[in-house]
């Protein structure tokens, strides 16, 4: 009788033995019903032999092949076998979770009739290709096999046509084309793009926003081969599409590429592995390359493509100022420099954007009597004052509390709110400009795909005058008319103890600056600072990506940090934060880490949030110059990790390639 090697979405590395009278080789990938412990659970089959390491009489059979699921191939049992051996994940949760939530499920999915196909309108015709676009089209050839490149293209460059067009050829081939993005509000905007263009051709999305019926009939599409392009976020990496031809990484550096629970991969990474795996070409496009991406351009790993001017040949990058704030007056946070630049754009009619990436009215609520703040019971964290529904936030946990009329510690009434965020500022540009049309937009203000889609029609059919915003702005969106852009609150991250911060900030200030002019009217930047000599300013006003990256990478290569390193990251939490050290200082003596001298072990420390929903958190670095030495040094690690006694209420994982430090 065949024995099943059946997958189960359990953090254990290893198959689970069943018998089964009907099964056969061609069932390989097929979703299974089987009995575990008291209930039953859905796995996958992952093979098929003739005999078993347990004897036969304790052998379960399986409850049912489930054939009216689809069929997962080869290849997308091998990314998965890849990706868990990569990022130490059991392969039964890496390739359980892939699949949409309904066909994992016992009972039967409910087979919806499809949708009638969207009426095909006239395809919008494609503008006219720079010079720059053409050399970087010239320079990819999807028939020979697999190539990784990375688009480097200021702002408004055009990255978003040299897509379509590479979409076009493959199409042309009958290849399907994926493309992900990393925010899911991105998605609206560039798949309405898409269609126009393609209007002939089946394009689905797929991201955690859609409902469950509609995440599975795109998938099932893509899995069909019926979609010939396939925008989605990070977990769309993983769907099976049989005629695979290109993939394409927009805004590739965004840390929202990087999975931060469950099995914590890259989807930009996992993006080059199936590439590879395929031998067809990955494209990596950005304004800000990420320095792993950078590095691996200038090592020729990557073939670098790069698009230095404005796809609009009326349009120019804006010029970048800085304002010397510790020469300036103040109100509540805004120069005067900049409030008379928002001024004038309101006199010629024309959008302003004012960029605090702090959502909320204020950080923190305090009492300066007694030194009392807004602490989180349940995390490390200060609760933010939202005024619009006086509530204090944690924005880490969730945790909600009314907002006090007195000081909880002195019953001081005179407690008032230090900072500020989105919401305050906002409160104060209505004061201060109270004719002009303001709007917010934040994780507050936009809860949904719908408002986000009614916000930016609002925003590009010119009503509104001036934004407000977060990082929810600083990419992907093309407003004509916004023609200024004023940065508050960027020194803070400057001076960061997380060594990424300096990128990350360069990153979000160029692309939020890059909103600015993309039309034919002139855009201006305008950045507030304490520090107008900081080099990362400099290279900011020169739109010198180049010479940052490099000066980083220098700084990196010194300190011993990635790309220059390897790291992966074992965390444990516990409800005492001694547990959590004991644990982690265990694994650190651990007899296996003595056989592997290119990796160093780092001493167990708290978490930079080291108390998150009632949990203590603790972290131990372990780095290598080597990633082959890194990679063999992991799963031995990991194993006897395993046999570590553990109280009952620690909980631990291993992540590779950290970015949250």
């Amino acid at each position: 009788m065949p024995i099943l090697r059946v997958a189960l979405d359990l953090p254990l590395h290893r198959l689970f033995d069943y018998v089964a009278e009907s099964a056969s080789p061609a069932d390989v990938g097929r979703l299974v019903r089987v009995p575990f412990a008291k209930g039953e659970r859905i796995g996958l089959i992952a093979g098929i032999g003739d005999d078993s390491a347990w004897p036969a009489g304790q052998l379960k059979a399986v409850s049912e092949v489930l054939r009216d699921r689809p069929l997962l191939p080869r290849d997308f049992l091998d990314l998965c076998e890849f990706a868990g051996a990569y990022y130490q994940a059991a392969f039964g949760e890496v390739v359980t979770q892939a699949p949409p939530a309904g066909l994992r499920r016992a009972a039967a999915p409910l087979r919806r009739s499809a949708r009638p196909a969207r009426r095909p309108a006239a395809a919008v015709a494609a503008p006219r290709l720079t010079a720059e676009q053409s050399a970087v089209l010239g320079a990819i050839d999807l028939a020979a096999g697999y190539s990784a490149y990375l688009l480097h293209g200021v702002t408004g460059s055009g990255k978003t046509e040299v897509y379509l067009r590479l979409t076009e050829r493959a199409l042309a081939t009958g290849r399907q084309v994926l493309l992900l993005v990393p925010e899911i509000n991105l998605t609206p905007q560039l798949e309405e793009r898409v269609r126009q263009r393609f209007p002939q051709s089946a394009v689905v999305s797929l991201h955690s926003d859609l409902a469950e019926a509609a995440r599975e009939r795109n998938w099932r599409a893509a899995h069909g081969g019926e979609a010939a392009i396939v925008l989605g976020t990070r977990l769309a990496v993983f769907t099976p599409m049989p005629r695979l031809g290109l993939i394409v990484v927009d805004e590739e550096h965004d840390s929202s590429f990087k999975q931060q629970d469950g099995m914590r991969y890259s989807a930009r990474d996992v993006a080059v592995f199936r590439a590879h795996q395929l031998g067809i070409p990955v494209l990596l496009g950005s304004a800000t390359p990420s320095l792993e991406s950078w590095a691996n351009a200038q090592g020729r790993r990557y073939g670098l493509l790069t698009l230095n001017e404005r796809a609009n040949r009326q349009a120019t990058l804006p010029a970048v100022h800085l304002l010397d704030t510790r020469k300036m007056v103040l109100h509540a946070g805004v120069s005067e420099p900049l409030i008379a630049a928002i001024s004038t754009r309101l006199e010629r009619g024309e959008q302003s954007l004012v960029f605090l990436n702090r959502r909320g009215y204020a950080p923190v609520l305090a009492c300066a009597a007694c030194g009392w703040v807004s602490r989180c019971r349940r995390c490390a964290a200060n609760l933010v004052l939202h005024l619009a529904d006086r509530r204090l936030r944690c924005h880490h946990c969730g945790f909600e509390a009314r907002v006090p009329k007195a000081c909880l510690t002195c019953g001081n009434q005179d407690i008032h709110p230090f900072g500020r965020g989105t919401q305050r500022l906002e409160a104060w540009l209505r004061e201060r400009f109270p004719g002009a049309r303001i709007v917010r937009v934040d994780r507050d203000s936009v809860r949904s795909r719908k408002q986000w889609e009614a916000i930016l029609e609002r925003i590009r059919g010119g009503d509104a005058d001036i934004l407000v915003g977060t990082q929810m702005l600083a990419k992907g969106h093309d407003f004509p008319k916004l023609t200024l852009v004023g940065v508050l609150g960027a020194d803070a991250a400057l001076f960061a103890a997380d060594w990424r911060a300096p990128e990350r900030l360069f990153a979000q200030l160029m692309q939020v600056a890059g909103r600015a002019g993309r039309a034919e009217l002139k855009g201006e930047v305008l950045i507030q600072t304490q520090y107008p000599d900081h080099p990362l300013y400099a290279a900011l006003v020169a739109h010198d990506y180049p010479g940052f990256a490099a000066a980083l990478l220098r700084e990196r290569e010194q300190a011993g940090f990635p790309p220059c390193a390897f790291q992966a990251m074992l965390r444990a939490e516990a409800p005492e934060m001694a547990a959590a050290i004991a644990f982690l200082t265990t694994a650190c003596a651990l007899p296996v880490v003595r056989d592997h001298r290119g990796v160093v072990l780092y001493d167990p420390v708290p978490m930079k949030l080291s108390r998150l929903a009632d949990l203590e958190r603790g972290q131990l670095l372990v780095e290598s110059r080597s990633r082959p030495a890194l990679q063999a040094f992991l799963p031995r690690w990991r194993e006897a990790i395993e046999t570590i006694k553990a109280p009952a209420k620690l909980r631990w994982h291993l992540e590779v390639d950290p970015l949250e430090f």
